[in-house]
């Protein structure tokens, strides 16, 4: 028998309450299993070797709930993760679901609404401190629009950040140690969603009052749809110091948004990937956000979650290999992309005067496919 990794709480897998309690709702379909109640995901997920579980205000307490029963739901969720040791990483809040947000929250055409979706997030920001998140995620999935001629752009960016400017403001006032993370997707429910890629966040960020305490939450899928290599744009959102969260899952290509189990798409992708995550020294949560597959009960709901935990221990097993391996680090080391092109003291003239044989280097060979190789063949457990 083959022994498999089993998940720990110091491995940091932490999933979303709307991941495990996703009914199988689709456009085309009525949902194919119960609501989950949140007490029962947490000692679920706890039971399976997870250390964090994040949730959107509405997953947590029903919309419109009165404050009574919101204080009855938090009280319940509270006990729950005293119960198991689970913690709260990162917390989001819900504004996109209710018809009140179909233009938009922060750069909806409609200031009432945009005045209500901060008071939104600020109670839910006091309730993810008292819960001790660090991290507080924005996905704008509804700030976007299908004709050009609906929404001046420049006015709904400068909406964008007077937004999140203020709910930073609030955040330093309060004194909680909390961290904002922009959640990037190219389009879905909008045609076009504004900050739709790693680099569109990070540019936007540049622009921002407290632009310290704001980073990024990439997810996998989302790139993907856009076409975009997801390992290069956490790579760069690491070497500016903004990956503050990640959302890991799987795509099959530039499509609607999937959302499979990590692991389950681009095989190579999520390889590098955590190799990165792994090699980079990265400490974050590492998230799931997946949709169980309609098809499943929920004992296939509990399976896929453990899925995903054992994709990632599987892909960090053969990464930490491929880093270990001889020839790899041979081959690796004959890069010298590491040494500064300009050494410190070199001056314009230094440059200029230096000759370089380039026919040679046009010549040489860089075995590239050679590494390529070693990395699909540790990947399949062809080297042990």
């Amino acid at each position: 028998m083959v022994d498999h990794p089993v998940p720990a709480p110091a491995d940091k897998f932490s999933f979303g309450l709307w991941t495990v309690g996703w009914p199988g709702r689709d456009p085309f379909g009525e949902p194919t299993r119960p609501p989950l109640d949140p007490v029962v995901a947490v000692h679920q997920l706890a039971e399976l070797g997870a250390y964090g579980v994040s949730f959107h205000d509405d997953d947590l307490v029903p919309f419109g709930s009165p404050d009574a029963e919101r204080r009855r739901h938090i009280a319940r969720f509270r006990q729950a993760l005293a119960d198991t040791g689970l913690v709260v990483p990162m917390v989001t809040t819900n504004l996109f679901s209710q018809p009140v947000f179909k233009d938009g929250a922060f750069t909806s055409n409609d200031r009432d609404v945009r005045r209500y979706a901060m008071r939104k997030v600020i109670r839910n920001l006091d309730l993810a401190a008292e819960l001790g998140a660090s991290v507080y995620v924005f996905w704008g999935g509804r700030e976007g629009s299908e004709t050009d001629a609906a929404k001046d752009v420049r006015a709904a960016l400068d909406r964008y950040r007077e937004a999140l400017d203020t709910l930073a403001q609030y955040v330093k006032d309060q004194g909680y140690p909390i961290r904002f993370a922009l959640e990037p997707k190219p389009n879905e429910p909008r045609g076009d969603i504004l900050l739709p890629t790693i680099g569109h966040a990070l540019a936007f960020i540049s622009t921002l009052q407290h632009h310290e305490m704001v980073g990024l939450n990439p997810e996998v899928g989302h790139e993907q749809m856009a076409g975009l290599n997801t390992t290069h744009g956490v790579a760069q959102a690491l070497w500016q110091g903004k990956l503050f969260h990640i959302d890991l899952n799987a795509q099959r290509g530039p499509r609607y948004d999937q959302d499979f189990v990590f692991g389950h798409g681009d095989v190579l992708a999520a390889f590098f990937l955590v190799d990165l995550l792994e090699s980079a020294g990265y400490d974050g949560p590492r998230h799931f956000d997946y949709k169980p597959l309609r098809t499943e009960d929920m004992d296939g709901v509990w399976a896929s979650a453990a899925a995903n935990m054992r994709s990632y221990l599987l892909l960090r097993e053969r990464a930490a290999a491929f880093r270990a391996d001889p020839r790899v680090k041979e081959l690796l080391a004959e890069s010298d992309l590491a040494t500064p092109t300009m050494h410190p003291g070199e001056s314009i003239e230094d440059l200029m005067a230096e000759t370089s044989d380039m026919d040679a280097a046009g010549r040489k060979g860089y075995r590239f496919i050679e590494l390529s190789q070693l990395a699909f063949e540790h990947l399949l457990g062809a080297h042990r």
